[in-house]
């Protein structure tokens, strides 16, 4: 039998299929629309078989605790960037220059992209009291990732403390960007101490981007201090619940949902960068689980790994503010990051497979006209949902 309801947002109206069916569409019209809450009409089931967060099915769809696994072969799409020794992106690399595989098996690419195709960015601002003196410098570095993006990009804005809102739709009308960025609702503090990140990135995902193909990415700014999962030292803090809480949102599935729909996630925090936590020290490890007693002993604070560690898992980058000394400057450099963007998309030569985490790997072949030493960087793993 299915598990409890997990209830996002209180006073339910619609179930999570009829939410998606109407999910915001790119904004087209020269107004900006009103400010949305995320979550307010989603309901979600933790299935017992596979383990994940779903939608219940419609009133007249497969009974509830059938545990059915439909996981089907998809196009899988991996993002990624060449990387040259100076640290300048290779652009004007082809097809037959890359080598995929999954698992160790390697795939035949069946799509290809060059940042040709217009690419979605969900700016997730923070808005909570503990970094409401950062907005006035957000709004200008937003405005100047808008400015190094193609004008077909589309940009949808989201801004939350306890609660997640939409304040633009994805849009190509930077004016409208304006007009979010400068709107009073990105400014306004819920009279709440709250700050629930993972849930917002989760919505986030859920609401914007379930359904879509081609490039899509999130960009979140926050200070990393969750106030929503409980997440501690104890690595088991990251996993579902058992018993009544069994249904409520976890880090796990954070990373599923953003591994399963192939979303990049940059991350700014807006706190020191830890002194242990050196860019040699996150490559060290990025194939481990960075919530340890190592991390702990080298006084890593516990929220800053696990703003590392989702973005280890689904392939993304994290940023440290006051490192840079310029918020301008890091959404310029992941702007640089996404232009030069190559997307290779292939149906996995295993068939159907059951729901799980897949490891990737991609290379440049010897005839690739790229420098010696370039590196290729792209998401280490993907993940195949039972609820596609």
């Amino acid at each position: 039998m299915l598990l409890l309801v997990w209830i996002l947002v209180p006073a339910l109206t619609a179930r999570a299929g009829a939410q998606r069916q109407a999910s915001p569409a790119p904004q087209k019209s020269g107004k900006l629309p009103r400010p949305q809450a995320l979550g307010r009409s989603l309901e979600f089931e933790r299935d017992p078989t596979s383990g994940e967060l779903h939608s219940p099915p419609p009133e007249s769809g497969p009974p509830a605790g059938a545990g059915t696994i439909r996981s089907s072969v998809t196009l899988v799409q991996v993002a990624c960037t060449v990387v040259a020794p100076d640290e300048t992106q290779v652009r004007g690399l082809k097809q037959e220059d890359f080598h995929l595989t999954e698992d160790g098996a390697p795939q035949e690419i069946a799509s290809f992209d060059a940042s040709s195709t217009p690419a979605r960015i969900a700016l997730v601002l923070d808005a909570s009291p503990s970094i409401y003196h950062e907005l006035a410098q957000m709004r200008g570095a937003a405005r100047a990732l808008a400015g190094n993006l193609s004008p077909e990009d589309e940009i949808a804005v989201v801004s939350f403390s306890q609660q997640a809102h939409l304040l633009l739709p994805f849009s190509k009308n930077r004016a409208l960007l304006d007009h979010a960025l400068n709107s009073s609702d990105l400014a306004r503090v819920e009279n709440s101490s709250e700050s629930n990140i993972y849930q917002a990135v989760f919505l986030t995902a859920q609401e914007l981007f379930r359904g879509r193909t081609g490039r899509k990415a999130i960009v979140l700014l926050t200070d990393g201090q969750d106030s929503g999962l409980g997440l501690t030292w104890d690595a088991v803090s990251t996993q579902p619940r058992l018993g009544a809480a069994a249904a409520r949102l976890a880090f796990d599935d954070v990373a599923r949902e953003l591994g399963a729909d192939g979303i990049a996630l940059f991350i700014v925090s807006t706190e020191n960068r830890p002194r242990a936590m050196t860019p040699a020290w996150l490559r060290a490890h990025e194939s481990q689980v960075l919530v340890t007693p190592e991390a702990k002993k080298l006084e890593i604070p516990h929220y800053t790994v696990y703003l590392a560690e989702l973005a280890r898992r689904v392939g993304g980058q994290l940023y440290f503010l006051r490192e840079v000394g310029d918020l301008n400057e890091i959404y310029r450099r992941i702007a640089l990051t996404i232009s030069a963007e190559y997307t290779l998309g292939y149906y996995p030569s295993a068939g159907t497979a059951k729901p799980g985490w897949r490891a990737l790997r991609v290379e440049l072949t010897g005839g690739a006209k790229a420098p010696p030493g370039a590196l290729v960087v792209h998401r280490a793993s993907y993940y195949v949902s039972a609820f596609p």
